[in-house]
């Protein structure tokens, strides 16, 4: 049958169109624990059902049937397990793998399935009957049990009528509200009197990727305006049918309230568009204290009984954020987390973390398991998600937790138990197998430049005791992990309540990412051993670049921007991009003179040399903030540096009031640590906070609110095993291992800095690089073009600077 081409087609497979209408009962119980090798279990059952039939068995046949309705078509798709046509009747099979013990009735859904199949080969041949029949092949007991049964072509047309008629429904007020969203889109216009200088470039740039497909780097600076310059392209784009999803991505929470923001701002000019954002499962859940076990949570038990009223009226609401989802999921007593993932389906944007694309582990296969889709992927601060893809696509065992769940489980799954001793003896034996090939040498210190090159084969790994490394995989710890992964499923498959349930789930998503990674595992990833107290062991990527890539095929076309792509080969390179994508690089919309940085070259502030001119930090801090009243940040490679001169500074200074950044704060203590930068109070405030942390980048602290911030150090990543790696990998490919692993995210993290005192037209404000290396001509490359940079070598002349500045 010839679809119209005027007619929208929305195409849905037959598994998921059964499954939303027909999915009655509970978030947990056997379709929702699936084991880590599922897929390919399942595939290889199919093969062993296949296989044991008769001459002439028909295998995988792909079957399609459109619905025609007034304003759309609907396509269905899917795929016939198995399909055997006598003289004497056609029987069409539909096979299911299972975990455990079918003792019970064939599920209903299944019969869903079978008998949508069922009516499409019946339609498509004419047939007046058929017999179905269920399969269920236990896993890895291999027992077969068989459901089968005869239908008529009318009984099966009913059934298929029924069925589709609520999603066709659903459909409806889909397609309905899709001609009202492009209308609105239509007639947008820009929502602001005019486009700041470069913005309207960067639009027009972002709207021929989105359009056209493909990938465009992109750094312009802060207060630019990227957020609102890279959706409303993509708005455009999704109402000219050339994009079916927005997905934007960020890093922070602060990210995704700045598109929420972005959003409403197009929605008062005009917009109609449905977005949803998605909050991480701990963080949005209404139980706290509670642990997240389906069986026993109210929100889970009966979900699918109860949803589908909560997704209606969460998508009378454009705006589905966080507390709308929190409101609505209390209201009918449905989990929130999982209720924002089944609102994502209808919505037209979803505003989440990287990690819903391109982590393998969580990634959302609900649009991106099987071909992906027109989606345009939105990469908010991407400089972020380089460090971010290597933890995605790593993966590491700790002795001590397979301990721990070992204790735990011995008298429930004494089979469980005994497997993970056995893995536990295999890392450790894995550990003294392996030996440094080199004696050790002294470390140097991050701080003081590892220019080590040519690469010495002896790295810091080679001081750490009980740390070796390894560029092959470890072999020999497969065979116990796999024991144990199939021992943790065969119990978990059972879905029985046990206080330790939750930790051995947690320990089997492990074990699982661990074998992913193995499965990946190339010349770009390492394996580190530690094997202290308890053995450790970590499968690290080194280069997540063809991983992304691979990811951004999940989509039509992908926007990478940021204030600080610098230096953008080495982003382009390892965000997965290729040597044609295009780049556009822009200049500050604001006025050069509003921003004035000064280089106090004279101080060190290198590890070794931070105890000696902890005196001349403090004083040069002091110097600059008593300018002028105002607000400031002072900005620290790590906490312990920040306390060392926050002490000596609270001595010299005792008046000044101060804010500290501390280790793990609250959003609510994040909160309260902002609200303190305000204009009311008029006295100095010195926030003190790490480069690269939770207020080094991405917050908006616009006017009065900020004036100024100090640097102290050029932001270079603490010494570790991994940087180091690093360092040795990417060192004969780009002869820049250094700069790659230490110094291109350091400064990275000081441009983000700098990047939080000049935030509209109209502010000024004053920053004080301290470090000698900032006087380097390699560090001063990396420098934005339009800085104006003044070199101060003594207190005096960094006064004098300051002075000047404030009175012009």
């Amino acid at each position: 049958m010839k679809v119209p081409s005027e007619k929208p087609v929305h195409t849905v497979s037959v598994r998921d169109l059964v499954e939303f209408v027909l999915r009655r009962g509970d978030l947990g119980g056997e379709r929702e624990f699936v084991g880590s090798d599922r897929a390919l279990a399942g595939m290889r059952g199919h093969q062993k059902i296949q296989r044991s039939r008769p001459t002439g068995y028909l295998t995988e046949l792909p079957v399609e049937h459109q619905v025609e309705v007034d304003e759309f078509t609907l396509q269905i798709r899917g795929r016939i397990d198995g399909l055997l046509i006598t003289s004497e009747r056609v029987l069409l099979e539909e096979i299911k793998t299972v975990s455990a013990s079918w003792d019970h009735e064939a599920d209903p859904l299944h019969w869903a399935q079978a008998k949508f199949y069922g009516f499409m080969h019946a339609c498509e041949n004419a047939l007046k009957e058929l017999v179905l029949q269920l399969v269920y092949l236990e896993l890895p007991a291999g027992k077969v049990t068989e459901f089968h049964q005869t239908f008529s072509f009318a009984e099966l047309s009913d059934y298929f009528a029924t069925t589709t008629a609520e999603y066709l429904a659903w459909l409806q007020e889909r397609h309905h509200w899709c001609l009202a969203r492009d209308a609105s889109i239509a007639a947008l216009a820009f929502p602001f009197p005019q486009y700041r200088p470069g913005q309207r470039e960067l639009a027009v740039a972002a709207y021929r990727v989105l359009a056209n497909g493909g990938r465009l780097f992109l750094a312009a600076p802060t207060g630019i305006g990227k957020t609102i310059s890279t959706l409303f392209p993509a708005v455009k784009a999704l109402g000219e049918g050339k994009l079916e999803r927005i997905f934007y991505l960020t890093a922070r929470t602060v990210g995704r309230a700045i598109a929420e923001k972005a959003l409403v701002d197009l929605r008062r000019a005009g917009l109609k568009l449905r977005a949803v954002t998605l909050t991480a499962k701990e963080k949005v859940c209404v139980r706290d204290g509670h642990p997240c076990d389906p069986l026993t949570c109210p929100l889970a038990r009966g979900y699918y009984d109860r949803v589908k009223p909560a997704i209606r009226e969460a998508l009378e609401q454009d705006e589905i954020t966080r507390p709308v989802l929190e409101s609505v999921g209390q209201k009918h007593q449905v989990c929130p987390f999982e209720l924002s993932l089944d609102v994502s389906v209808w919505a037209d944007a979803v505003i989440c973390d990287y990690n819903y694309v391109f982590d393998p582990q969580v990634y959302l296969r609900r649009f991106f398991a099987e071909d992906g889709g027109a989606y345009g992927f939105l990469v908010d601060e991407a400089h972020n998600l380089v460090d971010r893809a290597r933890d995605m696509f790593s993966a590491d065992l700790e002795g001590r937790e397979l301990l721990d769940v070992k204790r735990a489980i011995k008298k429930a799954a004494p089979r469980c138990s005994k497997a993970l001793s056995q893995l536990h003896a295999a890392m450790r034996k894995l550990g003294h197998a392996t030996e440094p090939d080199e004696e050790p040498v002294e470390a140097s210190d991050s701080s003081v430049e590892l220019n080590l090159f040519p690469v010495q084969a002896a790295t810091i790994r080679e001081q750490c005791e009980g740390v070796s490394t390894s560029l092959e995989f470890p072999e020999s710890i497969i065979e116990p992990l796999e024991a144990t992964l199939d021992e943790a499923e065969r119990w978990l498959v059972k879905n029985q309540p046990a206080e330790f349930r939750e930790a051995l789930l947690a320990l089997y998503f492990r074990l699982h990412s661990f074998r992913r990674t193995a499965e990946v595992y190339d010349e770009r990833f390492v394996t580190i051993i530690e094997n202290a107290s308890e053995p450790k062991v970590r499968l690290f990527c080194l280069d997540p670049s063809l991983l992304l890539r691979q990811a951004l095929a999940r989509g039509k076309t992908a926007i990478f921007f940021s204030a600080t792509l610098t230096p953008m080969d080495y982003y382009r390179t390892l965000l997965g991009g290729a040597p044609e994508d295009p780049v556009l690089q822009l200049a500050s919309p604001f006025p050069a003179e509003n921003l004035t940085v000064l280089i106090h070259d004279r101080i060190q502030t290198h590890f070794k040399g931070r105890a000696e001119s902890l005196g001349d930090v403090v004083a040069a801090i002091g110097s600059l903030v008593s300018g002028r009243r105002g607000n400031y940040f002072v900005y620290f490679p790590s906490y312990q540096y920040l306390n060392d001169v926050l002490r000596k500074f609270q001595v010299c200074h005792p008046s000044l009031p101060v804010l500290v950044q501390r280790p793990g704060m609250t959003e609510a203590e994040r909160d309260v640590f902002l609200a303190a930068f305000s204009v009311e109070h008029g006295e100095t405030l010195v926030g003190f906070a790490v480069l690269g942390g939770i207020f080094g980048e991405g917050i908006d602290l616009v006017g009065e609110r900020l004036i100024g911030a100090v640097i102290v150090g050029v932001g270079l990543p603490q010494l570790c095993v991994e940087r180091d790696l690093i360092r040795d990998y990417f060192q004969p490919q780009s002869a820049a291992g250094f700069e790659y692993a230490y110094m291109f995210p350091g400064m990275n993290r000081v441009l983000q800095a700098v990047g939080r005192v000049i935030r509209s037209e109209s502010d000024r404000g004053v920053v004080l690089l301290i470090d000698a290396r900032f006087n380097e001509v390699r560090y001063r490359r990396l420098f934005p073009p339009w800085w104006r940079y003044v070199r101060v070598r003594h207190l005096s002349g960094l006064g004098e600077a300051v002075g000047a500045f404030w009175k012009r």
